[in-house]
């Protein structure tokens, strides 16, 4: 089962960076193989909704992490393997394509696909692989493709670069015309062992921590230490939200750190459902059917639409998305930040409301509105935080760290005036 979520989120999230920047993926990304960057980029378009698929993948990824094992296929190997796979082999009735590939490189792929094939059996019996109960499946369907009879001969190959020409050709054969589609499904198994490889390293080297999948619709979020990966010197938050408060309004000035806390939080809920380590202490979470962020909302100039009408598009979608039944992670960043004050007042709050009822749902609402925030309190499933922001003197201070209760911070002309902008505007002063 897979997890629903679309581009917005996947954008807010930066998973995959913008304008050539690095995202989440190139976090996690040290793998060895072009065919596992491509596997772990499926995985980070198509989140697992399971908890037994999430749970399982975890504990793969964390016996990897303990036995910090490198990956057990030489680059040139694969390489080469991949190379000879790509071309088609013999013409047959069904082809009207020729090997491209002249004698010395059908020689090498014929050997590379030797060395595959042995040091896929090395690599499955070996006993810390033996060990992982999760990944048996796996093991089980690597052992089954070299098992088979048609590769017997090549498991029994010593030596290197000593076959006879008889013996390439029947080799050649072998591999690109009759048992092929075998091969190709022993690659997938090396590119999937390579990505747990890779994330296992970045668990390491980057300490981060594996959650555990709780059952859907409990509505259970325990974030203890949580931050957001690419930051150098992150300042860590906890957050618990259970049943009886599925509903977080979140308060704070300008530059407090809403968003950041809020990306921080999202991305830990998006990556655990992968199955990945994510950069917290410790992490429990009931499992969601999906997930929706709303942080970077840009206008629709396709449509004609305001900022304030795309909102609502979205929150439109989201009530629809509801109304299937779907267990959701919501979070709006400013809701109704596009439209004047007293409309967003009143429809932060009738909206917050008509989420607090899907009790099944996880929802994160973040909002410069403090009177809305006080009129939810009349709620008892909703719990309120803020970022606060402490003075010094004339200059603010952030202290990016959650406290619970709702702030009435409001810094704004204190840092437009420290920024000199008025004086600029009335005497042409350039204020350093």
């Amino acid at each position: 089962m897979v997890l629903h979520t679309d581009e917005q989120t996947i954008d807010d999230l930066g998973i995959f960076g913008q304008r050539n920047g690095s995202g989440i993926y190139d976090l996690y990304n040290r793998t060895h193989t072009r065919g596992g960057e491509a596997v772990l980029k499926e995985l980070f378009l198509h989140p697992l909704s399971d908890k037994a698929a999430i749970n399982r993948r975890s504990s793969i990824i964390e016996y990897f992490a303990h036995l910090k094992m490198a990956f057990p296929f030489p680059a040139d190997v694969i390489d080469m393997t991949e190379k000879y796979l790509r071309d088609p082999g013999e013409r047959t009735k069904h082809s009207r394509h020729q090997s491209t590939l002249g004698e010395k490189e059908i020689q090498h792929g014929v050997l590379a696909v030797i060395a595959l094939i042995q040091h896929s059996r090395e690599f499955i019996e070996t006993k810390a692989v033996k060990g992982i109960a999760a990944y048996a499946q796996e093991r089980e369907a690597i052992s089954l493709l070299i098992a088979d009879p048609a590769f017997e001969p090549a498991l029994r190959e010593k030596g290197k670069g000593k076959l006879s020409y008889s013996a390439i050709a029947a080799y050649d054969t072998l591999f690109r015309v009759r048992e092929r589609p075998k091969l190709e499904q022993l690659l997938g198994q090396i590119y999937y062992l390579d990505v747990y490889l890779s994330v296992a390293k970045v668990a390491v080297d980057m300490k981060l921590i594996f959650p555990k999948a709780l059952e859907k619709e409990g509505c259970v979020l325990q974030l203890e230490g949580v931050y957001h990966p690419e930051l150098k010197n992150p300042v860590s938050n906890t957050l618990l939200m259970a049943p009886g408060q599925h509903v977080i309004f979140l308060t704070g000035a300008n530059m407090a750190g809403k968003s950041t806390f809020l990306r921080s939080v999202s991305t830990a809920v998006y990556v655990a459902h992968m199955g990945f380590p994510v950069a917290a202490t410790s992490m429990e979470f009931s499992v969601m059917d999906g997930i929706y962020t709303t942080i970077n909302l840009p206008d629709n100039l396709g449509i004609g639409a305001s900022h304030f009408y795309a909102e609502v598009l979205r929150v439109k979608k989201v009530a629809a998305e509801l109304n299937r039944g779907l267990s959701l992670f919501i979070l709006f960043d400013e809701l109704f930040r596009g439209t004047n004050v007293k409309d967003a007042h009143e429809a932060t709050v009738a909206i917050t409301n008509a989420f607090a009822g899907k009790k099944t749902s996880i929802f994160i609402i973040s909002s410069h509105i403090v009177e809305a925030g006080v009129q939810l309190q009349q709620r008892g499933n909703i719990g309120f935080y803020y970022l606060p922001t402490r003075m010094n003197g004339h200059q603010p201070e952030y202290t990016y760290t959650l406290k619970q209760g709702i702030t009435d911070d409001r810094h704004g002309m204190i840092i437009i005036r420290n920024e000199g902008i008025l004086d600029i505007l009335k005497n042409g002063q350039k204020i350093s």
